[in-house]
């Protein structure tokens, strides 16, 4: 009896502490289905190849972008995004992109906007900059300094990053 009350008290004790784990994806993962529609296929953190062949756009606010964002990440802004200067920077329509802003909101509307331009491989990260730091990546400054600040763009979706030191 001694042995059947332990085996169920650990796995309660792993169902638990995997609950406690996954809650913070969860949470993103949540957002992203109430805001998202689904136009533009996920690339995830913990899959992405490590190469140089992939453009990362950011698709924040300047003053974000400036606070922090990933290694070699061109900024495109949202509110005033370009599509002169996509199409002068990034030439081959083929070209895989991922796009990127706090957490997968906005950078599925600018995954539409460059798919309506004729690009075919485009990414959305899912979790964005949030999940990228949350998962222990380095992102830079507007010096292209590796930073722990992250800029959170607001206290409410602030709640989703854990790691660094938000900015607002």
């Amino acid at each position: 009896m001694k042995i059947l009350n332990y085996k169920l008290l650990l796995c309660v004790l792993v169902f638990l502490s995997f609950s406690k784990y996954s809650s913070g994806q969860d949470k993103i993962t949540k957002a992203l289905n109430s805001w998202n529609q689904g136009t533009i296929p996920y690339a995830y953190v913990d899959n992405l190849p490590e190469t140089d062949s992939i453009v990362f756009l950011d698709t924040r606010e300047k003053e974000e972008f400036e606070v922090s964002h990933l290694k070699n990440a061109i900024w495109v802004g949202y509110k005033k995004f370009d599509e002169k200067k996509v199409l002068e920077t990034i030439t081959d329509k083929s070209q895989t992109i991922i796009v990127y802003c706090s957490i997968g909101v906005r950078s599925e509307d600018i995954g539409e906007k460059l798919k309506e331009m004729g690009y075919t491989k485009i990414l959305n990260l899912h979790g964005g900059i949030f999940e990228w730091k949350n998962k222990g990546r380095e992102v830079f400054n507007d010096k292209e300094i590796v930073t722990d600040s992250v800029h959170a763009f607001s206290k409410h979706w602030g709640k989703l990053l854990h790691e660094g030191i938000k900015v607002y």
